[in-house]
C-alpha cells in the first residue's frame, strides 16, 4: 500500500488531531512501532496488513512524517469495552463507557478530557474520534510534572550523593590522619616537652600540673601502702580486711600462717582460706553490723577472733578481721590454776606434818625417848616448807621478770659451787660428782646461773641408782658458754620429756616426796634460763640415764 493510500484511509475517517496540536504546540503523531501499527490495522480489519509504514498525520503541515513515540492508542467499542491499547492488556482493563473522552465523542465525533495521576505524578491528556463504525479511537500522552522530573533526577542525584561521600570521607580521613598523628605521638609522661600544635599548649600545660599532682598523691599512697604493710607484717596477731562481698582485700604474714592461706590469697573468697560456718556467720552478721567475737582452735592453738564492720560515710564497706593467739594466756591461766591448787596442796603438806607431831609433843604422848624423833621430822618438813616457798618465790620473780643485777662470772666456778652442795646426799648415796671443762667467762646473773646448775645436780643425784654418777662438763663455743650435766640414772620416758619442766610435774611423785623435791626445780631451770636469754635440751633413755644441756651467750 502506498502513501497516498494510507492517507486517503485516514482521510476517509477524518481523522483530526489538531486539538492535541494546540495543546502542545505541535503536530499528534501516531506511534511508529511496526508492531504496533500491524496490531492496530489487523483491528480495522479494513486495512491491509501488507507493508506498514510509520506513518503520521499532520492537518496544518500537509504532508510531513514525524515521530511521537509516547502516544498511547486505544480502541474502544461503543459499550465502553476496551478492544485494543498499545500498552495494557485488554483483558485486565476496567470498561471505559464512563470515560469523559469516550462520552463526548460518542455523541459528538469528538471528545478530550485531562487527568493527573498520582502515583505517577504525570498529567495524562486524552482525544477521543468517533469511527464510522461507531466505535472510539483515543489518542492519550502524559506531560511531565516537575515532582516527575525531580524523581527522575534523583537516581543521578543519589549516585553523586555517593560518590561524594565517599570523596569526604576520604579526604576526611586523611585530614585527620594528619592531624591526629602528632597527637598520638604525644608523650604524656612529659607533656612539656612535646612540640605540637600552638593551641594545645594550654591543655599540656594543664596534664603536665596533672602528672605532677598525680605522682605526688602516688608516692604519698605508696608511703602510706608500706607504713601499713610493715605495720601489719610485723603483728604477732593474724589481719585480714574483707570487701563487703567477702573478697580478700588484706592478707597479713601472721594471718597467712595461722589459716595457712595461700600467697596469692588476696582477691579471692574468704572461703578459699578458711570455711568454717561459725566464722562465715560472724562475717555475714557483722556486714549487718554486729560485732563478732568468737574462739578459733588450729593446729593445737587456741585463737581470739575479733570482726568488725568498717564503714565509710554511713555504709558498710568492708570487714575486719583479727586473729589473737591465746595460747599462752589460756595455758598460763590453766598453768596458774594447776600451780595455785599443787601450792595449796604442797604447803599443806608439811605444815600438816608439823602441826600434827606438835600435837602429839603437847599432849604428851611422845615418849621422852622418841621425842628426837618427832622433832627431826618438824624440822625436816619445816626445811622442805622453807625450800617450797623459797622455790615459789624464785618462779615469781621470774615470771613477773623482775629486774635483777647481771655481772661477770665462771660458768666453771659456779658449777663447782653448785656441785659442792649436793656432794653430801651424792655421798650418802654412793653417787660420784666429776666436773671437767675450762674457764667460761660471760655475763650472767650468778644467783640464777647457781639455781641452773644446782637444780639440774641436785636432780640428777636424786634421780640416779646407788652407785651411780653425775659429771659436769662447761665448755665454750661459738660465742656461747655451754653446760651439760649427764647421768646413769633412771632416765625419763619419751612420754615425758616434753612435760618434766611443767610446775610441779613429777615423773615418780613418791620417789621425789622421798627425796624432799618439791616439783619445781626444772621449772626453774626452764624460766631461769630463758632469763638469761640461753636455750635448754635434754636427752633421755629411759634405764640409761639423762644429758641436759644449757647454753647462753657469752655477752649479755
Amino acid at each position: 500500500m502506498s502513501d497516498t493510500e494510507w492517507r486517503h484511509l485516514y482521510d476517509k475517517e477524518n481523522i483530526s488531531f489538531h486539538p492535541f496540536s494546540s495543546l502542545h504546540g505541535a503536530s499528534c503523531l501516531l506511534p511508529c512501532h511496526t508492531d504496533f501499527l500491524k496490531r492496530l490495522f489487523y483491528l480495522f480489519k479494513e486495512i491491509p496488513v501488507e507493508n506498514p509504514v510509520k506513518l503520521c498525520l499532520d492537518r496544518r503541515g500537509g504532508r510531513g512524517y514525524r515521530i511521537f513515540e509516547k502516544c498511547r492508542l486505544t480502541l474502544i467499542d461503543t459499550d465502553g469495552t476496551v478492544l485494543y491499547d498499545t500498552d495494557a492488556d485488554t483483558a485486565v482493563m476496567e470498561n471505559h463507557s464512563d470515560r469523559r473522552e469516550f462520552q463526548e465523542a460518542f455523541l459528538s465525533g469528538y471528545g478530550e478530557s485531562h487527568r493527573y495521576s498520582r502515583t505517577l505524578t504525570e498529567q495524562t491528556y486524552y482525544f477521543a474520534k468517533k469511527l464510522s463504525d461507531g466505535r472510539v479511537l483515543r489518542i492519550s500522552t502524559s506531560q511531565v510534572t516537575i515532582v516527575s522530573l525531580l524523581l527522575g533526577m534523583l537516581q543521578p542525584l543519589l549516585v553523586i550523593a555517593f560518590l561524594a561521600i565517599l570523596l569526604s570521607v576520604f579526604l576526611a580521613k586523611r585530614a585527620s590522619r594528619n592531624l591526629v598523628k602528632p597527637l598520638n605521638n604525644l608523650d604524656l609522661n612529659d607533656p612539656l616537652s612535646n612540640d605540637v600544635y600552638e593551641e594545645l599548649s594550654p591543655l599540656l600545660r594543664h596534664m603536665a600540673q596533672q602528672n605532677k599532682q598525680i605522682a605526688l598523691q602516688m608516692n604519698e599512697l605508696s608511703r602510706s601502702q608500706n607504713e601499713f604493710n610493715a605495720i601489719t607484717s610485723n603483728m604477732s596477731e593474724g589481719l585480714i580486711v574483707l570487701n563487703k562481698d567477702g573478697v580478700v582485700v588484706s592478707l597479713n604474714t601472721a594471718a597467712r600462717k595461722i589459716f595457712e592461706a595461700e600467697e596469692d590469697s588476696i582477691g579471692k573468697d574468704f572461703l578459699t582460706i578458711d570455711r568454717t560456718p561459725e566464722i562465715s556467720r560472724a562475717i555475714k552478721e557483722t556486714l549487718s553490723g554486729k560485732k563478732q567475737e568468737l574462739e578459733y582452735k588450729k593446729n593445737g592453738r587456741n585463737y581470739e577472733l575479733c570482726i568488725n564492720k568498717i564503714v565509710e560515710k554511713d555504709e558498710v564497706i568492708g570487714v575486719l578481721l583479727l586473729a589473737i593467739d591465746n595460747t599462752e594466756k589460756i595455758q598460763a591461766e590453766q598453768n596458774r590454776r594447776e600451780f595455785t591448787a599443787n601450792v595449796s596442796h604442797e604447803l599443806k603438806t608439811p605444815l600438816q606434818s608439823i602441826i600434827g607431831s606438835a600435837d602429839l609433843i603437847e599432849s604428851g604422848l611422845v615418849k621422852p625417848e622418841d621425842m628426837p624423833r618427832f622433832i627431826g621430822h618438824i624440822k625436816t618438813d619445816a626445811a622442805r616448807l622453807v625450800s617450797l616457798v623459797s622455790d615459789i618465790i624464785r618462779l615469781s620473780q621470774l615470771d613477773e621478770n623482775t629486774e635483777m643485777s647481771w655481772e661477770n662470772v665462771d660458768a666453771l666456778s659456779v658449777a663447782k659451787e653448785a656441785l659442792e652442795m649436793v656432794g653430801p646426799i651424792a655421798e650418802s648415796r654412793n653417787i660420784s660428782l666429776t666436773i671437767e671443762g675450762e674457764p667460761a667467762p660471760l655475763t650472767s646473773v650468778h644467783k640464777l646461773l647457781y639455781d641452773i646448775i644446782y637444780n639440774l645436780c641436785d636432780n640428777a643425784v636424786k634421780y640416779n641408782k646407788e652407785g651411780g654418777f653425775v659429771k659436769v662438763n662447761v665448755k665454750t663455743a661459738g660465742g656461747k658458754v655451754q653446760v651439760a650435766v649427764s647421768d646413769n640414772g633412771v632416765g625419763i620416758a619419751p612420754v615425758d620429756q616434753s612435760r618434766v619442766f611443767e610446775r610441779f610435774y613429777r615423773v615418780d611423785k613418791s620417789h621425789s616426796r622421798e627425796s624432799g623435791g618439791t616439783g619445781l626445780g626444772l621449772s626453774i631451770v626452764k624460766h631461769a634460763v630463758a632469763y638469761l636469754k640461753g636455750s635448754i635440751s635434754l636427752e633421755s633413755t629411759l634405764g640409761k640415764g639423762t644429758t641436759i644441756t644449757v647454753s647462753f651467750p657469752a655477752e649479755k
